[in-house]
C-alpha cells in the first residue's frame, strides 16, 4: 500500500460526518504556494513540448524535413490544447466511469475561478486543467517521431484528433479517473509512465508500420542533420520534465522534492547507462547517445517519481538506460519497423521498464514510499494488467485510426514529394537558405 492523499469523496464523506468544527478546520482551501509551483510546473511542461521537443525532434530530421517536424508538434500542441477544453477534460476526469467519465464539464461549465480541483485540492480548478493539458498535448506530440518525414500534414492532425478522443482520454481515466478501471486494481502511474509513455509508443509503433518505411531506408544515409538542436531540445526536456514530475505531486510538498531529486537522479544514472552499453557495444560513447539515454531516464522515473527513493530511481534509471539502447538497436532490428526517431525504443520501452519497476521500487526495503503491508508480488501484477491493458488498447485504437485515415485521406504523400522534403512540398518554406 502507498501513502498518498485520501481520495476527494472519502475525504468528502469524512467531512459529512465530522463535527462542524472539524469540517471548517479540514475543508480544502487555496493555497498560493501550491498555486504558484502547479502555474509553474503547467509552464515547464510546455516548454518541454515547445520548443523542447520540437527541437529534440527536428535535430533528428534531414534538412529538408525540419520545419515538417516543428509545425507538427507545433500544431498539434495548439489542437490538442483546444480539443482538451472542449471536451477532453470532462471525459478524462470529469465523473466515475470504469472508462470514460461525464460530459458534467463540456466546454469546461461548471468551473470558476473560485472553485477548487477535485484533484489537487489547494488549487483553482483552471489551473489543474491547464496542467493536465499539457499531459494530453505531448502525449499525442511524442507520436510525431515514428513516422516522420513521410505522413501527410491533414493525415497527421486527423490521427492526433481520433488518437486523443478515443486512447488518451480512455486511458487517463482509467488511470487517474475516479472510479476508473485500472484506479481500481491500485495502480501507481505517479506523471504518466503508462498514460503519456507507453500509451504513446505503441501509437508509435504501429504508425511506423502503417505508413512504412522512408524512401532509401538501409540504401541511402538518413542521419540526423543537426544534432546540437536535438542536445538543445533534451536539455529543455529534461529541465521541462520538472514539472512533468514533481508538478505532479499536487503542491509544493515533500512528495515534489522526492519527485524532484528522483527526476536528476534516475535521468542522470540512465545516461551514464547508456553511454556505457554504447562504449562496450561500439567502442564509442555519442552525444546521441547521452541525449537518448537522458530522455529513457526521464521517461522510466515518470511513473515512479513520487513512490520510490532516489536509490531506488537511481537504480531504475540505470536499468532504463540499459534496456532502452537494446530497444533502439536490437528490438528495433527485430521488430523491422522504420520507427524515424524511435519513439517506441524510448518512450514505449522506458514507459513499460518504469511501470513495472515502480511495483519493486516502491517497496519500504528499497526506500519507497509504500507502507509496512506493501505487497510486491500484487502491485507488481497490477503494474503488468495496467502495461497490458494500454498496449492493447492503444495498439487497436491507433490500428484502426491509421487504416481509416489511410482510406480517407492517405496516409503518406507521394515519392516525389517524399524525395524533395516536406517542407517546401508541404509547407512552401525551408528552414535553411538555399
Amino acid at each position: 500500500m502507498i501513502r498518498r492523499p485520501l481520495p476527494f469523496s472519502f475525504a468528502l464523506a469524512l467531512l459529512a460526518s465530522a463535527p462542524p468544527a472539524m469540517a471548517q478546520t479540514a475543508a480544502p482551501t487555496l493555497n498560493t504556494g501550491d498555486t504558484a509551483w502547479i502555474l509553474t510546473s503547467t509552464l515547464l511542461v510546455i516548454l518541454m513540448s515547445i520548443p523542447g521537443l520540437a527541437l529534440f525532434y527536428g535535430g533528428l530530421a534531414r534538412a529538408k524535413n525540419m520545419l515538417s517536424v516543428l509545425t507538427q508538434v507545433f500544431v498539434i500542441y495548439a489542437l490538442i490544447s483546444v480539443l482538451w477544453a472542449i471536451y477532453g477534460y470532462t471525459l478524462a476526469f470529469g465523473g466515475s466511469g470504469l472508462i470514460l467519465g461525464d460530459l458534467d464539464h463540456l466546454f469546461l461549465q461548471g468551473i470558476s475561478p473560485n472553485s477548487l480541483s477535485s484533484v489537487m485540492t489547494t488549487v483553482p480548478h483552471y489551473v489543474f486543467v491547464a496542467f493536465q493539458s499539457t499531459f494530453a498535448a505531448i502525449a499525442v506530440a511524442l507520436i510525431v517521431g515514428s513516422f516522420a518525414e513521410r505522413m501527410r500534414f491533414t493525415a497527421v492532425l486527423a490521427f492526433s484528433v481520433l488518437w486523443f478522443t478515443f486512447s488518451y482520454l480512455p486511458i487517463a481515466h482509467m488511470v487517474w479517473g475516479s472510479g476508473g478501471w485500472l484506479v481500481g486494481d491500485g495502480v501507481l502511474d505517479f506523471a504518466g509512465g503508462t498514460v503519456v509513455h507507453i500509451n504513446a509508443g505503441i501509437a508509435g509503433l504501429v504508425g511506423a508500420y502503417c505508413v512504412g518505411k522512408r524512401i532509401g531506408l538501409g540504401r541511402e544515409a538518413l542521419a540526423p542533420h543537426s544534432l546540437t538542436l536535438t542536445m538543445v531540445g533534451a536539455s529543455l526536456l529534461w529541465v521541462g520534465w520538472f514539472g512533468f514530475n514533481a508538478g505532479s505531486a499536487g503542491g509544493a510538498n515533500g512528495t515534489a522534492g522526492l519527485a524532484f531529486i528522483n527526476t536528476i537522479l534516475a535521468t542522470g544514472a540512465a545516461v551514464l547507462s547508456w553511454l556505457l552499453g554504447e562504449a562496450v557495444h561500439k567502442g564509442k560513447a555519442s552525444m546521441l547517445g547521452a541525449a537518448s539515454g537522458a530522455v529513457a531516464g526521464l521517461v522510466a522515473v515518470t511513473p515512479a517519481a513520487g513512490f520510490v527513493g532516489p536509490m531506488g530511481a537511481m537504480a531504475l534509471g540505470f536499468i532504463a538506460g540499459l534496456v532502452c539502447l537494446w530497444g533502439v538497436s536490437g528490438l528495433k532490428r527485430i521488430l523491422g519497423a522504420d520507427d524515424a526517431f524511435d519513439v517506441f525504443g524510448v518512450h514505449g520501452v522506458g514507459g513499460i521498464v518504469g511501470a513495472i519497476l515502480t511495483g519493486v521500487f516502491a517497496a519500504p526495503i528499497f526506500g519507497g514510499t509504500g507502507s509496512e503491508s506493501f505487497a510486491m508480488g500484487a502491485q507488481v501484477w497490477a503494474q503488468i494488467k495496467s502495461v497490458l491493458v494500454t498496449v492493447a488498447w492503444s495498439g487497436i485504437v491507433s490500428f484502426a485510426a491509421y487504416k481509416l485515415i489511410d482510406i480517407v485521406i492517405g496516409l503518406r504523400v507521394p515519392e516525389e514529394e517524399e524525395r524533395q522534403g516536406l517542407d517546401i512540398t508541404t509547407h512552401g518554406e525551408a528552414a535553411y537558405g538555399r
